[in-house]
């Protein structure tokens, strides 16, 4: 016997030779080897690796955990055994026909790439100092190491659209052909795992275990969180990856604010090993989310889980080994749960940070504050019990502030949400309101909609440095003036709204006058009552023939005593 061994794989030369009937009868081996060449295999197993780097047998059953079955073929010719352990290792072996005259073949081989450490120990190293990352998150990527996404764009292209054709070690074999490092083997892997596996609601509501059996979820495409872990774990070791499921508790489907984490664990993930470190992702929230009215999968691809920073990641993730945490400090479960989630949105949109730092926060006079900061000018919107209404929302440079005034004591639902490059506003953040005080002297107009003053927005408009910079105006005599310079080809159009809905055009007439001098536009407002107004103020673009209408750009909020 020969072995070679070199830094990407070890083969083993092996002379294997078939004794007669008699000879094996008389060894005492079994009598149904001939008839069926892969009974040894089925008795005695596949590779598992220990501790020390010794590989020991293991019983697997005839069909491997891949879903292949061992090769048969007539006892007169060359027979081929193949069999696979857990951790993609494969075992080919050739028995001749007797009396054959014996070869030399390099057919044993444990040809996946084994990682191992200076003691040839080929177990998946535990997570230790290196790989910790400090916390709180220190802004600087949302990644656990450097990456520039656009190296991916081909890799991503390619492993989206590879089909399965037979079993896994095939679909891993494809998927890594365009694969150049451990670091693009594991892209590849995600990448088609997020995008061809489908969240399986009812079997993860019925803890179906067949969900997360390799064979069953290549032909249905389906599974649930520990499908999706082991099913990465297993392709990123036939790649020859160093992968680990983690399980643990998470703030996902059905999560409430505040709730406590005990019991059995509802969720698992991964680790890789790249680069002398490890890093987390968690597929099954790459590849989508659960409508939590209808409970139905939708594929929506979410970059945020894919080597995720640790100090990000443990905001909706808690490991049952705190080392998994990759975290110095590591977080206890207690912090865990009292912690503010930000949602990933929040940080696929760029937010940096939120104030306050709770989830649960209580009025203080009847008002509670809320801020954001951004790295780029980002439009919002909040609901308060599903409503956009009872607070002031003003947009900022790098974030926006929010003052909420609850119209009742109790527990308010406070959503934030926030609109990146698309048309499509997510939410970003959830807090709930406890109020012990309602300030019925902050009530606002019901038609003072969101944004309020002016801001980046409407200064990009075309609205330029405006002489109230505040979103709230106060009037002692029910009179105010407003102006704002105005780009050239910009109409304006003001309305009034009162606290028993909108005032009629031909009122407004006599309400608001609208003067124009160089460039600059002042709107003169005579109220007509005492109470809380609304002013909206519109702008369209007068040579812009695919706006030909106005938008409403800016709200102020106006007091009359």
């Amino acid at each position: 016997m020969e072995l070679k061994k070199d830094s990407n794989s070890v083969s083993i030369d092996m002379l294997l030779i078939v004794h007669s009937e008699k000879r094996r009868a008389a060894r005492g081996t079994h009598s149904d080897l001939q008839a069926d060449p892969g009974a040894l295999l089925q008795r005695r197993g596949g590779f598992q690796g220990v501790g020390n780097g010794i590989r020991k047998w293991q019983k697997i059953e005839a069909n491997d955990l891949h879903g292949h079955l061992a090769e048969k073929q007539h006892p007169q010719q060359t027979q081929v055994i193949t069999a696979y352990d857990n951790q993609g290792t494969q075992l080919t072996v050739e028995v001749h026909p007797q009396d054959a005259v014996p070869q030399l073949l390099k057919k044993f081989s444990l040809a996946k790439r084994l990682q191992g450490d200076k003691n040839g120990n080929t177990r998946p190293r535990q997570p230790g100092g290196k790989d910790a990352h400090a916390y709180p998150w220190d802004r600087s990527s949302l990644k656990s190491m450097p990456l520039d996404l656009r190296q991916f764009e081909d890799l991503d292209t390619y492993a989206s659209q590879v089909t399965v054709k037979s079993g896994l070690d095939e679909l891993v074999s494809d998927l890594v052909q365009e694969a150049h490092s451990d670091l693009e083997r594991v892209r590849a892997i995600w990448i088609w795992i997020c995008h061809h596996i489908e969240y399986d609601v009812i079997a993860a509501q019925e803890k179906d275990r067949q969900a997360f059996k390799v064979t069953d979820i290549l032909q249905t495409q389906k599974t649930n969180c520990d499908g999706y872990a082991g099913l990465f774990e297993k392709m990123c070791r036939i790649a020859g990856v160093q992968c680990m499921t983690v399980p643990g508790y998470s703030k996902g489907f059905g999560y409430q604010i505040g709730q406590s984490f005990s019991g059995e664990f509802d969720h698992a993930w991964n680790a890789v090993y790249l680069e002398g470190r490890w890093h987390l992702v968690d597929s099954t929230w790459g590849s989508g989310l659960v409508d939590k009215t209808t409970s139905k999968f939708t594929f929506l691809y979410n970059e945020f889980y894919f080597l995720t920073h640790p100090a990000l990641f443990i905001e909706d993730h808690f490991p049952d080994n705190k080392n998994w945490q990759l975290l110095k400090p590591p977080q206890s479960l207690r912090q865990f749960e009292n912690g503010m989630y930000h949602k990933s949105e929040f940080y696929n949109k760029g937010m940096l940070s939120a104030h306050p730092e709770t989830s649960i926060i209580r009025t203080v006079n009847g008002r509670a504050t809320v801020t954001i900061e951004s790295c780029t000018p980002t439009l919002f919107m909040f609901m308060l019990n599903g409503k956009q209404e009872h607070g002031l929302l003003s947009l900022r440079e790098n974030g926006m502030k929010l003052e909420v005034y609850p119209p009742t004591m109790g527990t308010h639902n406070l959503q934030i949400f926030a609109k990146g490059s698309s048309d499509i506003y997510s939410s970003v953040l959830e807090y709930t309101l406890k109020c012990n005080f309602v300030d019925f002297g902050a009530r606002l107009p019901a038609d003072l909609h969101q944004p309020v003053g002016p801001s980046w927005f409407s200064e990009q408009m075309g609205i330029l440095k405006p002489s109230h910079p505040d979103p709230i105006i106060h009037t002692s005599d029910g009179r105010c003036s407003i102006s704002f310079g105005v780009d050239e080809g910009i109409s304006i159009l003001a309305s009034l709204h009162g606290d028993d809905g909108l005032i009629t055009e031909e009122m407004q007439r006599r309400y608001i006058f609208q003067l124009h001098r160089e460039k600059r536009t002042e709107l003169k407002v005579q109220l007509p009552h005492a109470g809380k107004f609304a002013l909206k103020i519109y702008v369209m673009v007068l040579e812009n023939a695919n706006h030909n209408f106005y938008s409403y750009i800016l709200k102020y909020k106006v007091n009359a005593q």
